[in-house]
């Protein structure tokens, strides 16, 4: 995908508040990553990383709300739910270790224990993360060596964590990551991410794999509020495919080291730290829709003036998860039926005599639809919209106050044949 399409679209950091830095997860103070090629189902690149915190992080995460969990999911959920605390994550791609029973149980217990002890640390201090394919089970051997490998690899500079962003793809085309500084209290407070995600997304809690680590002293009561509440605007915003992973697994953890007063209740301190996590989240989402497999444009759709914050929601992802919608996005054809049809059967009442619709690339927004009919725009004009790599797509219900913003991408050949291909 452009990454044109992602600095255009990502557009909601205040500089004079948050300032985008180089470094990724290693941004925060006293994290550091590394990343190794372990040999489990590539050939000749990396397909494990680590990230460790050079103290005891407090920690948060959301979770995949499909039944069938993977064995890392059980593993992290455990650590965050019932132990609130960890100092490491060990990710591996290539092999989901999804639908492994218990032997799927003991690889990852193996894992965080030959990490953990290598680190100096308990088993359960460890985080796991696994992607790729569903049903085939680990080389447990080679994940425990890959841990001892990763633990004499860490550094924490910027080169590091890009080399771990780069570990944990499997279809992605390209790393995904981000980090900001601000300030809380008069201290300055850092904070990076990396994700990957391009296929089998759509999450109902965030998407595929993500990782934030943050200096910022915060309660672990605190850390959870901010997370969950900004993954229903962000990454539950987005979808390529429909298919929600066995594996969607976001984690947050913080470490305090950079000395701010702690956030213990809410205000203007915890209301900074949360936008600076929904800003971060929001990147690597864009990222993640933007990188759909084979696809070649982002596509955003935008519902305005709708009666409430959920049925925008509902409006936004019903137009982004058109399969329709989709192609006709890829072949730059306005065929503005599609979206309206989605609009219509996503369950929101509404008037339909109201509704204005626009397609919009930059600063160029054509209305296509208003007072029931379309408007006999030019459909040169439409498509030259459309054959740009970021297309909004901009419906106002004329019914109230709300918003929202869904994002997706284009449906091509070429997601077919990722998928046709994908155990190869």
């Amino acid at each position: 995908m452009i990454a044109s399409a992602i600095a255009n679209a990502n557009k909601n950091v205040s500089e004079e508040i948050m300032k985008e830095i180089k470094g990724g997860v290693c941004a925060a103070e006293g994290f550091q990553a590394a990343s190794y090629a372990a040999g489990i189902k590539y050939q000749g690149r990396t397909d494990m990383a680590m990230l460790y915190s050079e103290r005891p992080c407090t920690v948060a995460g959301t979770f995949t709300t499909n039944i069938f969990k993977a064995a890392p999911v059980v593993w992290d959920r455990d650590i965050v739910y019932n132990r609130g605390r960890a100092q490491a994550v060990v990710v591996n791609s290539g092999i989901a270790n999804a639908c492994t029973g218990e032997e799927g149980m003991e690889c990852a217990r193996r894992t965080a224990h030959a990490a953990a002890k290598v680190l100096g640390l308990e088993t359960e201090d460890v985080f796991l993360g696994s992607t790729g394919v569903i049903g085939m089970q680990l080389p447990v051997e080679k994940l425990e060596a890959g841990a001892r490998a990763l633990a004499e690899r860490l550094r924490g500079d910027a080169e590091a964590a890009n080399e771990a962003a780069r570990a944990i793809m499997t279809t992605d085309t390209h790393e995904k990551e981000i980090a900001y500084e601000f300030e809380i209290g008069g201290v300055t407070v850092h904070i990076g991410g990396m994700s990957k995600g391009s296929g089998m997304i759509h999450p109902n809690m965030c998407t595929m794999l993500g990782y934030i680590m943050t200096d910022a002293a915060i309660s672990q009561e605190l850390l959870q509020k901010a997370l969950s509440d900004v993954v229903v605007d962000t990454f539950n915003m987005i979808s390529v495919d429909g298919d929600t992973s066995t594996n969607d697994t976001l984690l947050i953890m913080a470490n305090g080291m950079a000395g701010n007063p702690v956030i213990d209740k809410e205000g203007a301190d915890y209301d900074l730290f949360r936008d600076a996590v929904y800003e971060v989240c929001l990147h690597l989402a864009k990222e993640m829709a933007a990188d759909g497999e084979g696809a070649t444009k982002l596509v955003e759709c935008i519902v305005r003036g709708a009666d409430t914050k959920e049925n925008a929601r509902i409006l936004a992802k019903s137009v982004i998860c058109s399969s329709l919608t989709k192609a006709a996005m890829y072949g730059c054809d306005a065929n503005w039926g599609r979206e309206l049809c989605a609009l219509g059967y996503s369950g929101v009442t509404f008037d339909p005599n109201k509704v204005d619709m626009y397609f919009k690339a930059g600063d160029h927004e054509l209305l296509i639809f208003t007072g029931g009919m379309g408007t006999g725009y030019s459909e040169d004009e439409a498509a030259e919209i459309l054959s740009n790599d970021h297309v909004e797509v901009i419906a106002d219900m004329h019914m109230g106050e709300a918003g929202a913003v869904a994002y997706g991408c284009d449906l091509t050949y070429d997601y077919v044949k990722i998928n046709a291909d994908y155990r190869s």
